[in-house]
């Protein structure tokens, strides 16, 4: 059975553009990759963005860019090596009414992206009316989670400790945000629908609503495949793959920088003396049961029945995030749109930007009604 807890919006948009399709790269055990690649650029904007102030521990390194609804603000934390971007989108009328404040999405991509990326505001986010979008970085392979080893060759990698508490109290400060729970979602695709689902559970206090698009859902040893998508970015098995020419680079999806261990985020994935217990307490279907009373949304399809596309890994782990919340009798909104057919111009059902822009479709206005009945006080 499916619940539904995201009221279902008087009339959906249609997609504004065509979206380009990706290609696939088979990484371990015939598994795809878990990456976010593309949607269309999204149209500049001519005013200026708005000025933000550093804070709780984030340097900015470089002048905003981008226009006023639009923009990138790049940061550095002792938390994350490097310099981190994080892409904010604004609804429309931002600037026009200095009094009015708003609820605010964080969408986490996928591995091998960033949010430099404009692909990355799909147009339902771009067309969103009454709340912010907030894109931070999460590494090419980060996996939204403090690494157990910090003196990899990846350098300092607290992913979880730069979203939660440097991020959100950050967006808060600079930006007219609703900074309760009932005024704050979390969403992702691919490697970010893990972390949107793991950030919620591990702060329910947070979050009103979650969804994971083809997300990575299930880290059991029963879903060993998902596991070894993980350790093919941790090891960077697939850079050779990036051709012979310039060699492995940043421009390359495969090429998710310096190898580091298998064991580097969650200790050893190998079911032996129970050296995986890290893996099976970060494993979001086992911890349905955090997630009650939040508004909850699971997309995926089926990769056409073909497994060199990640789509047909990732169903299975949107299944038993199903059973599990049903078993649980906790309501969701469930979409499995199979091969694509029906489900936008776009989609032929695969781990790709053609389905994710529909799954935002529709996604996006059922999570504005959410966010409206929220701040009315009505009742879920």
């Amino acid at each position: 059975m499916a619940h539904d807890l995201l009221p279902a919006p008087s009339a959906r948009p249609s997609p504004t553009a065509r979206l380009p399709r990706v290609r696939a790269a088979v990484l371990a055990l015939g598994a795809t990759a878990l990456l976010l690649l593309g949607a269309p650029p999204v149209r500049a904007d001519a005013p200026a963005p708005p000025g933000v102030a550093d804070g709780f521990g984030l340097t900015q390194t470089a002048a905003v860019t981008g226009g006023a609804t639009n923009f990138v603000v790049t940061v550095s934390t002792p938390q994350v090596a490097g310099e981190q971007r994080i892409r904010i989108l604004l609804p429309a009328d931002y600037a026009a009414d200095p009094a009015k404040r708003y609820p605010v999405l964080y969408f986490l991509h996928g591995a091998s992206d960033d949010p430099g990326n404009p692909a990355l505001a799909y147009p339902a986010l771009t067309a969103a009316q009454s709340m912010i979008t907030v894109i931070p970085d999460g590494g090419l392979r980060g996996w939204y989670a403090d690494w157990l080893d910090q003196k990899t060759a990846a350098g300092a990698q607290n992913w979880e400790t730069f979203h939660i508490k440097q991020v959100i109290p950050f967006i808060d400060a600079n930006l007219r945000t609703l900074a309760g729970k009932e005024g704050r979602a979390v969403a992702g695709i691919s490697m970010g629908g893990f972390g949107a689902l793991h950030y919620a559970q591990r702060h329910p206090g947070l979050f009103s609503q979650v969804a994971t698009f083809s997300g990575a859902n299930e880290l059991s040893r029963g879903h060993a495949v998902m596991r070894a998508a993980v350790v093919a970015t941790l090891t960077n098995i697939g850079a050779p793959l990036c051709g012979t020419g310039a060699g492995p680079g940043p421009s390359c999806s495969l090429d998710f920088g310096p190898a580091v261990s298998s064991d580097a985020i969650f200790g050893s994935p190998y079911p032996v003396f129970d050296a995986d217990r890290r893996w099976n307490a970060a494993d979001p279907t086992a911890h349905m049961a955090a997630l009650a009373g939040m508004g909850i949304a699971i997309y995926t399809g089926n990769g056409n029945g073909n497994p060199s596309d990640g789509e047909f890994w990732v169903r299975s782990a949107a299944q038993h995030s199903r059973e599990r919340l049903d078993a649980l009798g906790i309501p969701h909104h469930y979409v499995d749109y199979g091969n694509g057919s029906g489900w936008g111009p776009n989609c032929r059902g695969g781990h790709d930007s053609g389905c994710w822009s529909q799954d935002l479709v529709d996604y996006v206005p059922r999570l504005e009604a959410a966010f409206a009945a929220a701040s009315r006080g009505d009742a879920p």
